[in-house]
């Protein structure tokens, strides 16, 4: 009879001892996942503060010209303020609101800076510019880098939310103090194709 007790307690104190080394190894591969994502999110803030310090580059090259429409250099400016005003930290990446208003201020000064550079065409001045020239080829590759940092943020995030939904680690994430990330999510009418018509 004591032999039986011993072996039930030793195979009771195997499990816990299983279980607490699975919930360890749970925990710590969450906090990794959780870092990455922090990560990735590090990335596309680089890219975007990248692309507002070529911002500030082109608009001293076009306000060096002198009949440059001001009020479309204006918008530029405005919108690279407003961009640069909202922050989302690591903290911030759980609210979907945050994350909206970040992308929509992005989003925002993005495209002013492609009317600013449409606009530009119409200074022959400035198209023969070799710095001006320079920062419009940095700037489409800094929208690719851009690009690129949001998808492998989403592509971390994805991961992360996934394995919190699994089990064992739905019962982990809360103790870790990880929750669920926002992604990007598409601009509104980007699941539309543009009309493009040849006159």
């Amino acid at each position: 009879m004591r032999s039986t007790g011993a072996i039930v307690l030793l195979v009771l104190v195997l499990l816990v001892g299983f279980a607490g080394c699975a919930g360890c190894g749970t925990y710590n591969s969450l906090v990794q996942q959780d870092e990455r994502v922090t990560e990735a999110w590090a990335n596309v803030e680089t890219q975007y503060q990248r692309r507002a310090d070529l911002i500030d580059q082109v608009v001293s090259t076009v306000q060096g010209q002198a009949d440059f429409e001001s009020e479309t250099l204006q918008n530029v400016i405005e919108a690279r303020s407003r961009a640069t005003s909202i922050q989302v930290s690591a903290d911030d990446l759980d609210d979907p609101q945050a994350l909206a208003r970040y992308q929509e201020a992005q989003s925002a000064l993005g495209a002013s800076l492609g009317r600013l550079l449409a606009v530009s065409e119409a200074y022959p001045t400035l198209g023969t510019n070799e710095g001006f020239l320079n920062l419009q080829t940095q700037i489409e590759g800094n929208e690719n880098r851009i690009a690129t940092a949001r998808r492998d943020y989403n592509g971390a995030v994805a991961g992360l939310n996934g394995r919190i939904r699994t089990f064992p680690t739905a019962l982990i994430a809360p103790i870790a103090g990880v929750t669920p990330r926002a992604p990007f999510e598409a601009e509104a009418g980007a699941e539309q194709a543009p009309e493009i018509t040849f006159d």
